[in-house]
């Protein structure tokens, strides 16, 4: 016995050090892969690079203490980064942003995230539709593409909105710098044959290492091609920011839609890229773990930051199982942050514009947007309107447009639903649609009617009218609304599903209710009275039952 006890102590002591070492080496691959895309992306916001670095360690150490997922990797994220440096812009534009603006956002979105995790509201992170999200990374791709050609090309930016980039790159770029071009090309070039041909490949930091020491043994430096020079090291300074309640008014609502992207994004990721025991993924727990890292962030003087698809699949496919990967990547970037900013100083900034072109060709789902056009094209109409929105309207606009379209489309999807009559199918107790082969047997004076959607306000009047329809074309003496796709009733539809029973009385038609599955719908339909209406003997847990039992008494089909 006491031999087995010591297999199985040695049994679990290798396993455990088995998953250390997975972890160790997950933790490596994304180190290479988070320095040059937090400093890539610090840079598409105009903060400091090391900031980057600032912003990862916080989201790390506060998802790694709050969050549930076992793999899922936060921090500065170029999806959001747009969004809030477009709205502190805007802000800057009217004067109404504090200094430290950026640092306070990320404040804000954390008290917003840790009260969505309180509240467990989850499910507001499903409020986009998938052609609406690829509509809007369809746009922040485009706008990081703009943002990024001055850095390509070696050339001074300028312009807030899209078009006044444009304008601008066009009038310089009879300036442009070949060698800043080249050095962006072949980052762009190298990230995207290491990830076709060698995916463990750490593209973006063997680019930026090559461009590091081009620069330096050819002098690209005295040759027009900007570098990051010596950055500030140092720890942070782990401080609330200064800020003026009246400050909140102009940052809240950006706050609150940063918040509602980083529910999708991190919700998406969860999802995506579930932890290898199987459990299912805890979506409100880790809107925790993204706000506690939110507020270190802004306590740092970063800014918000986000849950990372790219950097969480770099995690899974090199094996990671835990959140020791993220953290020891967060070591290392930290020292590099605090001690080795000299080492930085060379980086051209070329190389850095092509990492972010890399990243938005990734979240330019051209494949998809394919798919969506060729099968659903008023879906794909979605997309482009997003787009569009996004791409010529602040970016913010364009976000809260984007999340209207999705709930019209939503709504419309329900609206469109209509009744439709059901038809017995030979043979059988089986009522089912006429139409694609199917035969189908209808009964004297009866009419079977189905409604395969929510009832609710939104087409509450379409179902009333539809029923009419059926009912002044088949005449019944009894009507069995067969109630199976009916998941929800709210009031409005209630008052109009009386109102139809009401007139079905009025011209001598009884009327059943069969097979209602749905706990909340059956609940709603008593506590709004349709039950009390129509009888508790006229409630049937299928059309036969209601066809066998009316059919015994005389009122059945009067």
């Amino acid at each position: 016995m006491p031999q087995d006890l010591d297999k199985a102590d040695r049994s679990t002591a290798a396993n455990g050090a088995g998953l250390l070492g997975r972890d160790l080496l997950a933790g490596l691959t994304l180190v290479a892969i988070t320095i040059p895309e937090q400093m890539a992306t610090a840079q598409l916001g105009g903060f400091a690079p090391q900031l980057g670095f600032f912003a990862f360690v916080a989201a790390t150490l506060g998802f790694a203490a709050f969050g549930a997922s076992r793999v899922l990797t936060a921090g500065a994220d170029s999806t959001i980064t747009p969004i809030f440096v477009s709205g502190l812009a805007a802000l800057a534009a009217s004067g109404a942003i504090p200094p430290g603006a950026a640092a306070l956002l990320a404040l804000l979105v954390g008290i917003a995230l840790l009260t969505a995790g309180g509240l467990r509201l989850g499910w507001i992170a499903d409020l986009l539709s998938v052609p609406v999200l690829t509509g809007f990374l369809a746009g922040i791709a485009v706008h990081i593409a703009v943002s990024q050609l001055p850095g390509l090309l070696g050339i001074p930016g300028g312009g807030h909105h899209i078009a006044g980039q444009l304008q601008a790159i066009w009038s310089r770029i009879g300036d442009a710098s070949p060698f800043a071009l080249a050095i962006g090309l072949f980052t762009l070039a190298t990230m995207n044959l290491c990830e076709r041909l060698a995916p463990r490949l750490p593209g973006a930091l063997i680019a930026l290492a090559a461009a590091t020491a081009a620069v330096v043994l050819f002098g690209l430096a005295a040759r027009g091609v900007a570098v990051l020079g010596v950055l500030p090291s140092g720890w942070p300074a782990l401080a609330w920011p200064h800020f003026d309640w009246a400050d909140l008014r102009g940052l809240v609502p950006l706050a609150l839609l940063l918040a509602l992207v980083v529910m999708m994004q991190t919700a998406t990721v969860s999802r995506s890229f579930p932890d290898s025991d199987g459990a299912e993924p805890r979506i409100d727990r880790d809107f925790v773990g993204l706000g506690a890292g939110n507020l270190l962030s802004g306590l740092a003087g970063a800014f918000p930051v986000n849950a990372s698809p790219p950097r969480t699949a770099v995690v899974v496919e090199s094996g990671g199982v835990s959140q020791r990967a993220a953290l020891l990547a967060a070591a290392i970037v930290l020292a590099l942050a605090v001690a080795g900013g000299a080492l930085l100083a060379q980086v051209p900034v070329a190389a850095l514009a092509g990492v972010l072109l890399f990243i938005a060709q990734r979240i330019f789902r051209l494949r998809q947007i394919r798919a969506i056009a060729r099968q659903s094209p008023a879906e794909f109409a979605l997309i482009l309107l997003t787009a569009v929105a996004i791409i010529w309207l602040p970016i913010e606009t364009g976000v809260a447009i984007g999340i209207a379209l999705s709930l019209l489309h939503g709504v419309w999807m329900t609206t469109r639903s209509r009744p439709l009559e059901l038809g017995r199918l030979p043979g059988t107790t089986i009522w089912w649609p006429p139409g694609d082969g199917y035969v189908t047997q209808n009964e004297e004076g009866v009419l079977v009617a189905a409604f395969q959607a929510p009832l609710l306000f939104a087409n509450a009047e379409s179902f009333r009218h539809g029923m009419m329809a059926l009912i002044a074309q088949r005449r019944p003496a009894l009507l069995v609304l067969e109630a199976g796709g009916i998941a929800a009733v709210d009031y409005t539809a209630a008052q109009a599903l009386l109102s139809l029973i009401r007139e079905c009385r009025e011209g001598g038609a009884a009327v059943a209710i069969a097979r209602v599955e749905s706990v909340r719908a059956l609940e709603a339909l008593r506590r709004f009275g349709v039950i009390a209406e129509i009888g508790e003997d006229h409630l049937f847990h299928s059309v036969e039952e209601a066809l066998r039992t009316l059919d015994q008494h005389s009122g059945g089909r009067s």
